[in-house]
Formats: C-alpha cells, sequence, structure tokens
C-alpha cells in the first residue's frame, strides 16, 4: 500500500464533501473551516519534522453547526444567529484539533435543533443524498448525508431526542448517544441552554464501528473533567470493554414501545438480529414498553415548559419564519411555574427509579442473570418523505433516562421479501392512535425497497464502553455466514 499524506487526503475528502453537499445541501461555512484547519496541522512542530500531531493526525472531521469554532458562526439554523462568529472554539474542537484533527466544513441542522428532520430558513431543506424526496434524519442531518458520501471521516454531532441516532439509523451510519458528562459539551451552541432535566449531549457519528470507538476512546482519555465541570471523572475502562465481548450476553428485545408500532421491516431486521444472538449463544429475553408512555409524557412537557420563550425569541431576532414543526412545538404548551416544575422534576426522578427497578428485576429466565443490553428498533420507519418524521419515542426515553445508546445498520427494506401494502396483516393492523395512524400510512416496501435499516443497542447510564463492546458482539455475528 502507498502512502497518502494528510494534505491529498484533505483534497480528497474536500471533493467528496462538495458532491454530498450538491446533492443534499448539507454544510455550512465550508470554505472559511478548511482555512482555520489546515494551517494548524501545517504549522505544527510536529509535523514540520513528519511526525504525527496525536491520534487523529490528519482525520477529516465534519462538525454539526452549533459547535462553537472561533470565526464562524453557530446559528442553530436561525437568521438571526447568522454573521455573529464565536470568540472561541468548543473544548471538543480543541481537543480534536490538539490531537491533528482537519475540519472541513459545519453541517447543517434544523431551526431551534428541535426537531427529527433538517429544514430551517437560513439554509434551506437539507435531503437524502441518496433520494431528494426524502429526509436524512435530524437534527444531526447534515452530518448523516456528508458522511453517507463519504464526504468526512468522522462527524460529531448533539443528542437531545434522538438527533443523532436517528439520522445515523436512515443513512445505515453508526451513532452514539453518551450520557451526560461523558464528552464535553462546553461551549456547544444549543436552544434552551441552561436546562438541566433532559441534557443534551455529544456524540460521534461514523462509517464503522471501530472509527466511533477510536475517537469515543481517544476524547475520553482526553481527561476533560480538569477543564469542564459537567463531566464525570471516570477514564476510559477498557477491562468492560472487553469483558463484554468474552462471554454470553443476555440481551433484551424490545420489539413495541406501546404507542407507535414499527414497520414491518424494522420488526424482521430486529427479530433477525435477536435470532443471530440467539443462534451464536447468547439470551434473548422480552422487554415489555411498561413505563414508556409516562416518560415520553413528561419529556414532552420538560419541552414547552418555558411556553417556547426561548426559541421565540431566537425567531423575533431577525423575524424569521417558523418552519411548521417548530411553529407547532412553541405553541403546544404554555410556560409553567417554578413549583410545576419542580413536580416534573419529581416524576422524572420516580420514572427513573421504576426503570431502574425493572433493569435489576428482568433476569434470564435460565441462567438468572440480569440483562446486559437492550436491543430496539431506533425509529418506527425508514427514511420517509420530508416532514413526515414526527414519533421519536423509540430514542428519547433514553435521554430521558441518560442511558447509552447505540445505532448500528443492521439490514434494509426489501421489497421482496417484506410485507407488501396488501398483505392481510398490514391491511388488518388497527392504528392505536392519531401518531400510530399517521405512521402507518407512510409505509410502502416498494417506494422503501433499499432503505437502511438499523438496529439501537441501550445499556445503563454510563457505559459507554459495555455498549461499545456489545456492538461489536452483535456486528461480528451479523457478518457471520
Amino acid at each position: 500500500m502507498g502512502k497518502v499524506s494528510a494534505s491529498e487526503l484533505v483534497i480528497a475528502y474536500c471533493h467528496q464533501a462538495a458532491v454530498a453537499h450538491n446533492k443534499s445541501n448539507c454544510l455550512t461555512g465550508e470554505n472559511l473551516m478548511i482555512q482555520l484547519s489546515v494551517p494548524k496541522l501545517t504549522s505544527h512542530r510536529n509535523y514540520k519534522h513528519g511526525k504525527t500531531m496525536g491520534p487523529f493526525h490528519g482525520i477529516v472531521m465534519t462538525l454539526k453547526d452549533q459547535f462553537d469554532v472561533k470565526g464562524v458562526d453557530s446559528t442553530l439554523g436561525y437568521c438571526g444567529r447568522a454573521f455573529q462568529p464565536a470568540q472561541e472554539n468548543a473544548l471538543l474542537v480543541n481537543i480534536l484539533q490538539d490531537f491533528g484533527a482537519i475540519f472541513i466544513a459545519k453541517t447543517n441542522l434544523p431551526q431551534s435543533i428541535m426537531w427529527c428532520e433538517t429544514e430551517n430558513p437560513l439554509w434551506g431543506v437539507i435531503t437524502n443524498p441518496t433520494n431528494p424526496d426524502l429526509t436524512p434524519g435530524g437534527s444531526t442531518g447534515g452530518e448523516s448525508a456528508v458522511l453517507s458520501q463519504m464526504g468526512s471521516l468522522v462527524g460529531w454531532g448533539t443528542d437531545l431526542g434522538g438527533s443523532i441516532r436517528i439520522p445515523s439509523h436512515m443513512m445505515g451510519l453508526y451513532g452514539l448517544k453518551p450520557s451526560h458528562g461523558r464528552l464535553p459539551y462546553d461551549r456547544v451552541s444549543v436552544s434552551t441552554e441552561g436546562q438541566g432535566h433532559v441534557p443534551s449531549v455529544v456524540g460521534p457519528l461514523a462509517r464503522s464501528l471501530s472509527s466511533l470507538k477510536y475517537v469515543t476512546q481517544a476524547v475520553i482519555e482526553a481527561q476533560t473533567w480538569s477543564t469542564d465541570p459537567q463531566i464525570v471523572p471516570i477514564p476510559w475502562r477498557p477491562d468492560i470493554f472487553d469483558e463484554v465481548q468474552q462471554r454470553p450476553l443476555v440481551v433484551g428485545l424490545l420489539v413495541d414501545d406501546g404507542t407507535v408500532r414499527a414497520h414491518p421491516p424494522i420488526i424482521r431486521v430486529l427479530q433477525e438480529v435477536a435470532n443471530k444472538l440467539r443462534a451464536a449463544g447468547h439470551e434473548i429475553v422480552q422487554w415489555n414498553s411498561d413505563h414508556h408512555a409516562d416518560c415520553i409524557e413528561i419529556m414532552d412537557l420538560y419541552y414547552t415548559a418555558d411556553g417556547g420563550e426561548d426559541i421565540q425569541r431566537d425567531v423575533s431576532a431577525a423575524g424569521e419564519p417558523y418552519i411548521p414543526h417548530v411553529d407547532a412545538l412553541i405553541k403546544r404548551g404554555s410556560a409553567i411555574s417554578v413549583y410545576d416544575y419542580w413536580q416534573l422534576n419529581r416524576r422524572k426522578l420516580a420514572m427513573q427509579k421504576a426503570c431502574l427497578a425493572k433493569w435489576k428485576n428482568v433476569k434470564s429466565p435460565t441462567t438468572d442473570k440480569k440483562v446486559d443490553i437492550l436491543i430496539t428498533p431506533t425509529m418506527p420507519h425508514v427514511s420517509v418523505p420530508h416532514r413526515s418524521c414526527k414519533w421519536v419515542g423509540y430514542t428519547k426515553i433514553w435521554n430521558f433516562l441518560d442511558s447509552t445508546a447505540l445505532v448500528l445498520p443492521a439490514g434494509q427494506v426489501d421489497k421482496s421479501i417484506d410485507k407488501p401494502l396488501g398483505d392481510e396483516e398490514v391491511c388488518a393492523y388497527v392504528p392505536r392512535n392519531d401518531m400510530d395512524r399517521w405512521k402507518w400510512a407512510l409505509y410502502d416496501p416498494v417506494k422503501m425497497h433499499g432503505m437502511p435499516v438499523s438496529v439501537q443497542i441501550v445499556g445503563h447510564r454510563l457505559e459507554e464502553e459495555k455498549v461499545l463492546g456489545a456492538a461489536h458482539v452483535i456486528e461480528r455475528v451479523l457478518k457471520t455466514p
């Protein structure tokens, strides 16, 4: 194999990123980002002496718009935040650059960030690069679009209700939502900044599981708890990562969240994963949706606790229009009192305790061992037409519980084996509610043919090493003939 210089790699990825942008409108501020990043690498003393800067030397990365980079806007999709460049880098940006990473672009996101698609009045609609009629997901949809077209090696996003996992699912990528306090969020701009009830978290997206693990480990090993007071002082634990790969796992299988039923291809792929794990010697335990509806209800009340004031302030700054989803969000509830907010916090803690007790008490009926991880759908459907993605209950419950969650590609829609629209079971299904009815009407295995389907792997809070290790187990099983 020949050698490739960092500069040659940057040029190649810039070309692919431009191709991705032409297909999807996924990038923002790309030229300025390159101007800022490349000189930092080439001027480094190690680079001048033919040595690498660190574990990310020359690795091309992209950043979701909201990561502050000195001299570059962090707009959150708001017109009113344009032309206000950040005064300093986000802590994570400094770490990645010190390790040798090269940022070639920031990527698009929805107005306010609070949506599972990607659209805003400033940059426009981001499309799925494989089909412009479909969404690449959100809110980290710009990252999923550019990564899927090989326009970046690693992308960095944020996740408040599924914003890393949903676009990873829709574009056939790997995405990690760590627990709050594991990766640094310092100087990452965000809507509703200051709320601590269900914090947004930073995480990576990549085209391989090994890349996901590599960058997560490296950032944790930077020990940012000495700089960021929100980081828990837990070093990378290789023993946990290794141990979970050396024994049979007890895997909880959650097929249905009890509110919105997943489409047939989602269920098929999840069951195939479970069957392959069982055949490989792992135990599968059925996991029900107890407490899910209560958790979602509380989280939705949190979303509107300020009556939409935070979002309204940003929108009114430039007099921009609301995208329909954001307009509906701010009209969904009124501001609540401090006392009522405290009661929500009490309800949240009660639900977290109930879910923790459930995980403790559900055991293998044959070995009496506790459940190691859960596998669940990421979304009830694959990539869908613009403005039709609504239900994120399969992802945001794990934000509510602050669980570690990871998405990996596990299959795709196949019109030759997935139930057709005329199938007796499909026709006979009676939706449970309006949301379920809306989602069920989207199902079309012919139009969805070839779209990626993921599986979501869930662990306890702060179990990044265990979830990443379990993901390696699952991927090996899936790749075994």
